[in-house]
């Protein structure tokens, strides 16, 4: 607990409410009487366990969480999920068209977003229309990247350096190794960082058409089973991830390289433009930029922009990616500056968007409906979602800078949301 003594004591009586401070300490303290029962695990799924599970709780299936829908399409779920009992239902909205000129996407793609934020949506599919009107926004897929660190302690940093030595003239049977795991995967260079008696070993891949955490991961343990075997030096202990690697997290690593796949996107805004579809002048745009970028340096974010995250965690949940990545991919740089003509240039640059339109959720049925109403669902299209992202979320930072250049920021939360 840390805050000002007002506030501090304040939360006392929020919390005491009345009790004294051994009452309290009575309530906090762990119980274990009567010993807990915990649910049978159960990482298979069909209608039986489902129901298991249910009785297992003493409650009667849910039908907003067990509906007909999911009944039906519980096979599907197999390998997706474990201790399975149903399905949530999020409402899923459409931005665009947008329309994207990329190295891999061409053309106008109706964006599925899912979300219960109200006033998301509208705020996308504003921008998105304004980039298309502009003739679409430039997007590149500048890189891919996914890394594994495997960590590994010795007794001296003598010894340390002898296994970088070792390891960096193994890299060749490392390849050799991850090929034998993956037919998509490509172990792609490695670096070392030598910490004291330990070493971190950043193992880079690419992962094909898939987001690839799960391929990295087990490529990245057979390389470390052969290390194990094969080190000259003995290892006192070895573990697959060492956390090095940024996986799930905002990082300075991922920022200043490459997590994922890297793009950046731009657009330029004719005056008559802004003014018709967000009612506003470059000038502005590019004042209220400024402003937010120092904000942003100030409270010490990763990058500055408006609000990446609200967009990822959008189309993540509707097209299959993992949730949790946004962490990592929800970092990076927005950009506006006002042409000698008075247009306004932006551009947005992702160093880790963490896409696949393969593998992983992309197979489950509505997640695999909403990357086919992209045309973008299986092999030989995710670089292509990865210039779409860059694209939405330049459409996103537009719409948001725009409400809160022209002060319709809190009005449009005011009427959408009730």
């Amino acid at each position: 607990m840390a805050g000002k003594r007002s506030l501090t004591n304040l939360h006392l009586d929020s919390m005491l409410q009345g009790r004294d401070m051994d009452e309290l300490e009575q309530l906090l303290r762990p119980k274990l009487e009567p010993p807990p029962r915990p649910l049978m695990p159960m990482a298979k799924v069909n209608e039986r366990r489902v129901q298991r599970l249910w009785k297992a709780i003493d409650v009667v299936p849910h039908p907003d969480i067990l509906d007909q829908w999911t009944s039906r399409n519980l096979d599907a779920f197999d390998g997706h999920i474990e201790n399975c009992i149903g399905s949530v239902k999020v409402p899923l909205g459409l931005a665009g068209p947008l329309r994207v000129n990329g190295l891999f996407a061409q053309g106008d793609y109706s964006v599925p977003l899912a979300t219960s934020e109200a006033a998301l949506v509208a705020s996308y599919h504003r921008g998105c229309c304004l980039i298309s009107a502009a003739g679409g926004c430039t997007s590149m897929l500048l890189y891919q990247a996914l890394n594994r660190s495997p960590a590994f302690a010795f007794d001296s940093i003598i010894t340390a350096g002898r296994f970088v030595a070792w390891a960096m003239e193994s890299f060749e049977e490392f390849q050799q190794i991850a090929d034998g795991t993956t037919a998509h995967g490509k172990l792609v260079d490695v670096g070392t960082t030598v910490e004291g008696n330990h070493v971190y070993l950043n193992f880079e891949f690419t992962t094909g058409d898939a987001s690839g955490q799960n391929m990295v991961t087990i490529a990245t343990q057979a390389i470390c089973d052969y290390i194990a075997e094969e080190c000259p030096v003995t290892i006192g202990q070895l573990y697959v991830e060492g956390n090095l690697s940024g996986d799930k997290k905002a990082s300075a690593q991922a920022y200043t390289s490459v997590r994922g796949r890297k793009v950046s996107a731009e657009v330029i805004l004719s005056p008559e433009l802004l003014q018709k579809f967000l009612r506003v002048t470059a000038k502005q745009m590019a004042d209220y930029w400024c402003m937010s970028a120092i904000g942003g340096v100030l409270s010490g974010t990763m990058g500055v922009h408006g609000h990446f995250a609200n967009g990822l965690a959008a189309l993540y949940l509707a097209t299959g990616q993992d949730a949790a990545c946004v962490a990592e991919s929800a970092i990076g740089v927005t950009r506006f500056e006002v042409t000698d003509d008075g247009s306004l240039y932006a551009s947005v640059s992702l160093p880790s968007i963490m896409v696949g339109t393969v593998g992983g959720g992309t197979s489950l049925p509505s997640q695999r409906a909403a990357l086919e109403l992209l045309g973008l669902h299986g092999n030989g299209h995710s670089g292509a979602l990865a210039e779409v992202c860059a694209g939405l979320l330049l459409g996103g930072e537009l719409s948001i800078i725009a409400a809160l250049a022209s002060g319709d920021f809190t009005r449009a939360h005011h009427k959408l949301a009730r």
